[in-house]
């Protein structure tokens, strides 16, 4: 039993996400860690940040999300929420009691460095496989990698996208905030879409 103190001043919302139901958010009351966000892919990547080492001890969580106040965990396809969201919800908790940052910012560092544009690539098709397609697929579209070149990722926008007057918000208000927060190296992204061939083409045609 833990000798930590209850605080009842944090509290934690759990929120399984409708476009992927083997992601949770847990927004808290608390500032989690402040300065951006932090995307553990996998188990050991965790080691030096407390927080995300107390997450992947518990069984069944397959990768780690931290933005400010917000947790996101997404579990194995085999796992179950139930019990698992009391428990990460108890981990985070006790992770702020202590007082210890959350993630040690240079151990993250050190343990991801400049990752290839291969492996890049490859997170954020995961990324478009598990969260962002599943989403947009109900108005119709998709987002796909075209390439990417040193840190530019290039996409095109198919579909229901292609051509909508709310792309524009999609790519940058919603895609470019997650592929940052799953890969920081990111330095551009770079919409090779040609909307005015679109169903509903929001660029004037002339003559």
């Amino acid at each position: 039993m833990s000798d930590l103190p209850v605080d009842p001043t944090i509290t934690i919302r759990a929120e399984t996400l409708l476009a992927d139901p083997n992601t949770c958010k847990f927004t808290v009351s608390r500032t989690v860690h402040p300065g951006g966000a932090f995307f553990f892919e996998k188990k050991e990547r965790a080691g030096g940040s407390p927080l995300v080492e107390r997450l992947f001890a518990l069984l069944g969580v397959a990768h780690v999300l931290v933005t400010e106040n917000v947790v996101t965990v997404g579990k194995e396809p085999s796992a179950s929420w139930s019990g698992l969201t009391a428990a990460i919800g108890t981990a985070i908790r006790t992770q702020l009691l202590t007082g210890v940052p959350a993630i040690l910012e240079s151990a993250h560092h050190a343990s991801t460095g400049k990752r290839p544009d291969a492996e890049i690539r490859t997170v954020v098709q995961a990324l478009l496989d598990r969260e962002v397609n599943r989403s947009i697929a109900s108005h119709g579209g998709q987002i796909s990698i075209v390439d990417v070149q040193d840190g530019n990722l290039f996409v095109a926008m198919n579909g229901g996208c292609q051509g909508c007057a709310a792309s524009q918000v999609t790519l940058r208000q919603g895609f470019e905030v997650m592929v940052r927060g799953v890969a920081p190296e990111i330095v551009d992204i770079v919409d090779t879409t040609d909307h005015a061939s679109g169903k509903n083409p929001f660029y004037d045609r002339v003559g």
